[in-house]
This record gives structure tokens, sequence and C-alpha cells, in this order.
């Protein structure tokens, strides 16, 4: 498994969390405490369906993540109790990191992947 120190800012302050890295996750879940409390504040709703298969319905919000140095703006999801906290690939490709696969660690991306092709292609 691998983790990683994460700074989230909000409009009333900051927090720094140890999370679990899931590439497996579309986007970053964090304690709605958390989020509430430095000044993260929901505006809307999302569905998402669990390993299990059950479906849940959460808040989402913007926040600051802040990881290895790079930083940037991602969508979060308001975890419940019960919901574990994780950061998700979506927060890894905006923040250009990667999990290297020999060794678990994370490390920063060395080249960013972009489809680039004349219009000429698309005919």
């Amino acid at each position: 498994m691998t983790n990683a120190e994460v700074s989230l800012t909000g409009t009333r302050g900051k927090t720094s969390l140890r999370l679990l890295v899931d590439t497996g996750s579309l986007l970053t879940w964090v304690s709605k405490g958390s989020l509430l409390s430095i000044g993260v504040a929901p505006s809307g709703t999302r569905k998402f369906r669990t390993i299990e298969g059950r479906e849940l319905v959460r808040e989402t919000g913007e926040a600051v993540l802040e990881v290895m140095g790079e930083r940037a703006t991602r969508l979060v999801v308001f975890g419940e109790a019960g919901d574990a906290q994780v950061l998700g690939a979506d927060a890894l490709e905006g923040l250009g990191l990667e999990v290297d696969p020999a060794t678990k660690t994370l490390r920063k991306t060395e080249v960013f992947v972009a489809y680039a092709a004349t219009i000429e292609a698309f005919r």
C-alpha cells in the first residue's frame, strides 16, 4: 500500500493528512469534518458504487491539494463515518504524480500524456 502526506487548503485554513493512494478511486475522499473545518463547502452531490456493489450518495466540493510540492484544486468527496480517506486518480493526474510500480512509492510524473493531432487526423 502506498500512502501520501497531503496538505488540503480551504477558505478558513489548512490541514495535513496521511491518505492511502487509491488509483482505483477516481476522486479523493476526506472526512466531512476535516473539510468543513478548513472551510471547504459542499457544492453538489454525486452517486458512487462501492467495490461491494452498494450505491452511495456523497457531497462533493473543491479543495486545494498539495503533495510533494505540487499544488492543484481538485474535486473532493465529503466522506462519512466508515468511508476510507484516499487520494484518488484525478488528484494524482492533476498534481502530475504517479505510483512507481516497482517500489510502490509516489513519484513525480516525468512526462504528461497528451493527445495532439492535426485536424486532418479526424477526417
